[in-house]
């Protein structure tokens, strides 16, 4: 049975943008040895209640910590005062998605241009019709998107993959699985430097091979 790296993520979670360009370096190092597959997580469901403010404060003092210990990731902090920000993941999760089952590769695309829409052009991914401008930039079908985005099909995905990432013992996002050999093995990552998590990859990889 061939390995598969999972990456657990969340289109709105900022540690994740900050993981992006260390990710894209990963995916490109292992782009013709092991396949890699995306899992939503989903941190926060479905509200329509404005965000408290002390969580508003809280979040925005996360994105200054991750400015400060992971050098060159930008947030646009016009985001706090320019939209109504609502603790709520699940419509972007679904987006990402919805834009798969258009074409595959266009969820990946959806997860970029979501994080530039949060963190970037202090757009609110949260709502509906931020979600709808992002598909009409990709070119996807506006009318089957929006049917998709808030379909029932697309919620249970969006739970089952919620799930799975809860069994294969993601601890926070982003996470990094490798399931290998019938076990799911956690990875360190370092938000740097791609060699911590590439470096691990090779010992399990190199001792599966030595044990059989």
């Amino acid at each position: 049975m061939s390995s598969i790296l999972y990456y657990a993520h969340d289109p709105m979670c900022s540690w994740c943008w900050a993981f992006r360009p260390i990710w894209q370096e990963i995916r490109a190092a292992l782009a013709t040895s092991i396949p890699i597959q995306y899992v939503l997580g989903g941190l926060a469901p479905d509200t329509n209640q404005p965000m408290p403010f002390e969580l508003q404060q809280k979040i925005q003092a996360i994105w200054k910590t991750i400015k400060k210990q992971v050098p060159g990731t930008t947030f646009n902090f016009d985001f706090w005062t320019q939209c109504q920000p609502r603790r709520s993941t699940y419509p972007a999760c679904r987006a990402v998605i919805a834009a798969a089952k258009q074409e595959a590769s266009c969820g990946k695309t959806m997860i970029l241009l979501i994080q530039q829409a949060y963190y970037l052009q202090a757009r609110n991914p949260s709502d509906d019709s931020t979600l709808m401008e992002l598909a009409m930039e990709l070119g996807l079908d506006q009318q089957r998107f929006m049917a998709d985005l808030n379909s029932a099909a697309t919620q249970e995905e969006l739970f089952r993959q919620i799930q799975f990432t809860r069994r294969i013992g993601a601890q926070g996002f982003p996470s990094l699985i490798l399931h290998q050999a019938g076990r799911y093995h956690p990875l360190r990552f370092s938000y740097q430097d791609a060699s911590t998590t590439l470096i691990q990859i090779k010992e399990l990889s190199d001792a599966r091979q030595a044990g059989g």
